[in-house]
């Protein structure tokens, strides 16, 4: 006696050696025996075993399931009985097992009830069901074609940017789109973005990383809504002498200038001229809410998101040949550069010229100090250079023995970036920030001294913090500091410009004692600011990268850092190399470079060889 049998959700047979009520002893046909419920046994045949599952599988195959759901009627039903219809017959035991076996394989047709017992499906069911599955193999037909245009890098047409944008950023994993994005990166083992760069969906990966930046910190989008410009005051009193300012060749913003006026006794009167858009942004404006949504202008090698819209930014900006409203702080500067007297005013500034590093700083470097290099400017350059170390003395901060560093700045055009180092501490750099320096903590102390809230950046214990409470920078050396001189750049300094501006006039503060408004201003630029330093530093790095494949380089110098870290040459990239032996910090290195991917943003390099020679800059730094 044989059995037919459901074990583990399929069917079987074997040979009965014992059988009790509950339970059997079986034989399989490779002789494997085995315990099995009575409750599972289907059905009790003669004749053999052999052969017996593939001859009813073969049947089960020839059978319309639809013939056979429409045989069925309502009532439930055992498959022995539907066989026997079926047939007109008694069934033979295959006949009967091919029935069990293709119900069993239609469960949308047919309803399990039991041991060996089914319910047809209801009509309504059953159509909504095949209307389900045939979705989905016309689906299943849509995803392969997806894929295989995206192996040839066709863009699908049904791939629109708000498809492109999800699939970038925030992808819905059950879309067909998804599904056949991931099987095209599957099958042709590269990145999805890389895929979607090659089909034209997005013009390049950096377009990918600027993208989720965008998508994170501006979300509907880096353009200004429709504003109402700030109206200038036109009755301010004008500063008696011409100014100029010192910035990058790619600075827009201008927000600093300076100006020096010989008095009686050998005193010199400097000033610093702060662009004032606090005098025409008004506090609750549209405009305002814009500053405090942006909070700073977004900086990244070959393009910025500016805080201010150009139209607004125009009219405060120290542009050369213009009068403009101005915050101006005058030092009384002693002939052995002391400073004597302090005095802020609100008033217009006439700039004269607007200087820039690139073709300033031929003029005036280390090795024009001594000797007029014949730029008109070169006397008041010198004047303000000899005060800046003064000021760097006075603070505590002067180390002639101090290492120079570089810093770079990234130019990008078409694709192609160049990347130029600049000394750290030249002239021209410590003149601007020792002046900025003085003026953010003149004013800081301003504000305190008329118990004014303003925002501090603060330094203790070593950790750099923002405060509503003038405390000292011990990094800066200096009792506060608050951030005051870019007020067209970052929302902290027009903030502060506000509550210097009501001191100086003699006014009541915008933002008065256990202001809220202004914590919440502090705490929002603090975060939002930190990470569009991130954002900057990452595309500084992506920049990096992207330089060494333009260039073709495979190999390089560097100087050991620390560890297995060292610095590249000629660029602020940081990297890891493998297979580097202890070295000493500022060890100069040759490194192969093995693999740079600027979509994860990542480099491998293999340690070369220890490069003998002089020590650099950079080494001495390092």
């Amino acid at each position: 006696m044989n059995v037919f049998f459901e074990e583990e959700g399929s069917f079987k047979v074997a040979s009965v050696m014992t059988e009790n009520p509950s339970s059997l002893q079986v034989e399989s046909i490779s002789g494997k025996r085995s315990k099995i419920k009575s409750s599972n046994v289907l059905m009790h045949f003669e004749g053999t075993l052999s052969g017996f599952m593939e001859q009813a599988t073969t049947e089960a195959e020839t059978l319309d399931v639809s013939f056979l759901w429409e045989c069925c009627g309502e009532p439930e039903f055992g498959f022995e009985e539907l066989a026997q219809e079926y047939h007109g017959a008694k069934p033979t035991s295959i006949q009967a097992a091919a029935i069990a076996i293709r119900l069993h394989s239609a469960p949308m047709y047919f309803y399990r009830k039991g041991k060996g017992r089914y319910k047809a499906a209801p009509e309504e069911t059953l159509q909504a069901a095949l209307a389900g599955l045939e979705k989905k193999r016309l689906q299943a037909e849509k995803v392969a074609q997806y894929v295989e245009q995206l192996k040839r890098n066709q863009l699908p047409a049904e791939f629109d940017a708000k498809v492109i944008d999800a699939l970038l950023y925030q992808p819905d994993k059950n879309s067909l789109e998804w599904k056949a994005l991931e099987q095209a990166a599957i099958e042709t083992h590269q990145h999805m973005v890389r895929i979607l760069a090659a089909c034209g969906a997005i013009a390049s990966v950096h377009d990918y990383h600027l993208g989720a930046f965008l998508r994170e910190y501006f979300a509907d989008g880096a353009d200004f809504p429709q504003l109402e410009l700030p109206v200038l005051a036109q009755d301010l009193p004008r500063a008696e002498a011409e100014a100029f300012s010192i910035d990058d060749s790619t600075t827009t913003e201008i927000d600093d200038a300076f100006t020096l006026v010989a008095l009686a006794d050998g005193i010199t009167r400097v000033g610093i001229h702060i662009a004032a858009p606090a005098l025409g942004i008004l506090p609750g404006s549209e405009l305002d809410q814009v500053v405090l949504q942006r909070l700073s202008t977004v900086y990244m090698p070959g393009n910025k998101i500016t805080m201010l819209p150009e139209e607004v930014v125009t009219p405060f900006s120290l542009n050369e040949g213009e009068w403009r409203p101005a915050l101006s702080l005058y030092l009384d500067v002693a002939p052995d550069y002391s400073i004597i007297a302090h005095e802020s005013r609100v008033e217009q500034v006439k700039v004269a010229a607007n200087l820039r590093h690139d073709t300033l700083e031929p003029y005036f470097n280390e090795n024009t100090l001594e000797q007029d290099s014949g730029h008109p400017y070169w006397q008041k350059l010198l004047f303000l250079f000899r005060l800046a170390e003064s000021l760097e003395k006075a603070r505590g901060k002067f180390d002639p023995t101090r290492p120079i560093q570089t810093d770079y700045n990234f130019y990008v055009k078409d694709g192609h970036v160049s990347i130029v180092g600049r000394r750290r501490g030249a002239p021209i750099d410590k003149l601007v920030s020792e002046l900025m320096i003085e003026a953010n903590s003149h004013w800081g102390g301003l504000l305190a001294e008329h118990q004014v809230p303003g925002i501090y950046r603060a330094q203790g214990n070593g950790k750099v913090y923002m405060t509503v409470k003038a405390e000292p920078h011990q990094g800066l050396g200096v009792s506060q500091y608050s951030w005051s001189t870019s007020p067209l750049r970052r929302a902290v300094d027009l903030v502060n410009q506000r509550q210097i501006i009501s001191v100086v006039r003699q006014e009541s503060p915008i933002y008065p004692q256990g202001s809220d408004e202004l914590a919440v201003t502090m705490r929002n630029f603090d975060l939002t600011y930190n990470a569009y330093n991130e954002f900057q530093t990452r595309m500084e790095r992506y920049w990096c990268l992207q330089y060494l494949l333009q260039e073709g380089i495979s190999e390089i110098g560097a100087v050991v850092w620390r560890e297995s870290l060292v610095r590249i040459d000629g660029m602020p990239l940081i990297t890891k190399v493998h297979g580097m032996p202890e070295l000493a910090p500022g060890s100069r290195v040759l490194i192969e470079i093995q693999k740079v991917d600027t979509l994860l943003v990542e480099l491998e390099s293999r340690f070369k060889s220890l490069e003998q020679g002089e020590e650099t800059e950079e080494s001495v730094a390092a």
